[in-house]
């Protein structure tokens, strides 16, 4: 029990119970079945991406581009479908290995160019916004077929959304990934310390290239949902995302500074985002004040995992001292 108690992801969903007791109390329509479905639908998307960041993240890397990698795959996939007439299946398809490419091409240029991975995929955000309004001109593309509309909107049982299916299904192999596999160890290795992991064998360029090519993956899919359940595509649909990942997965314990975090954790900061951003709604706040909120939480968990690391190298630097004396 001491060891749960001490694990960081414990202290977030207090954070996330809490949240949920809150808002329960100054709205009673929070507590509705149907409320806690329509958060999973809007999460997500955000979820999926996140597990997806999460992996770069802890390789000590950053991916400021997913939210305009979701722009550019949901209206790559909407013109497929719409213009060309392609079958929703073969576009989700097309949509997913050009989500793959993307996070290539980034992982790509940030290890054989040694740019820091912010400005990078700063740049690509940028390039990635400009290809997807040069696409559609800004215009709005709707109606889609039913079957895929159905992957975003509809229910199992009338219940469950088949959305919340696909999301739990990402975050069982993401936790498969890192838990389970070898290149899990070497994410962690990596953004412990780059050197030490080179010293140990470790393909360091390859692995960077892997934990990128997988964020572009899952970013690719959570677009597609996004499409789906919205049956519309715009060029400013992504807008923001990547400040909302990035959110949940410091806010659950991903350290932005590297080597520290797991799949539930940022999944649990996710669901935090998600509470905040529902109850906030329905209790009338304003969308700018919203903003601020998301960007103080945001503040507070970058400042509070700098600390801890800060913290924790002065312990293990007193031990060695202690240690050589």
């Amino acid at each position: 029990m001491e060891k749960i108690l001490r694990r960081k992801e414990f202290g977030v969903l207090m954070v996330l119970f809490a949240l949920i007791v809150f808002f329960s109390i100054v709205s009673p329509q929070f507590l509705q079945a149907k409320n806690f479905f329509n958060i999973t639908k809007q999460i997500a998307t955000v979820g999926i991406v996140s597990v997806g960041f999460t992996f770069v993240l802890i390789t000590g890397g950053i991916d400021l581009s997913v939210g305009y990698q979701i722009s550019l795959d949901i209206v790559v996939v909407a013109v497929l479908m719409r213009t060309f007439g392609v079958p929703w299946f073969l576009a989700c398809i097309i949509g997913i290995i050009l989500g793959i490419i993307i996070g290539l091409i980034n992982g790509m240029i940030i290890v054989k160019s040694h740019v820091a991975p912010l400005i990078v995929t700063l740049s690509m955000m940028t390039i990635l916004k400009g290809l997807s309004y040069l696409i559609t001109n800004g215009l709005a593309i709707f109606k889609f077929d039913k079957s895929f509309v159905a992957l975003g909107q509809e229910t199992i049982g009338g219940v469950i959304p088949i959305s919340l299916l696909f999301f739990v299904a990402i975050i069982i192999i993401g936790g498969f990934i890192l838990n389970k596999t070898v290149y899990g160890r070497y994410f962690y290795a990596i953004g412990n310390n780059v050197e030490a992991a080179k010293l140990s064998g470790v393909n360091v360029e390859r692995v960077q290239l892997l934990a990128y090519g997988l964020c572009g993956f899952f970013t690719s899919i959570g677009a597609i949902l996004m499409l789906a359940r919205l049956n519309s595509a715009q060029s400013s649909t992504g807008d923001g995302y990547e400040f909302n990942s990035l959110t949940a997965c410091v806010v659950g314990g991903v350290s932005a500074n590297g080597g520290k975090g797991t799949i539930a954790g940022a999944i649990i900061g996710c669901l935090i985002v998600g509470v905040l951003q529902n109850g906030l709604a329905i209790m009338n706040i304003n969308e700018y004040i919203q903003e601020v909120i998301k960007g103080v939480v945001l503040l507070i968990a970058v400042v509070y995992d700098t600390l801890s690391l800060l913290r924790n190298e002065k312990i293990k630097k007193i031990k060695t001292i202690n240690a050589d004396n």
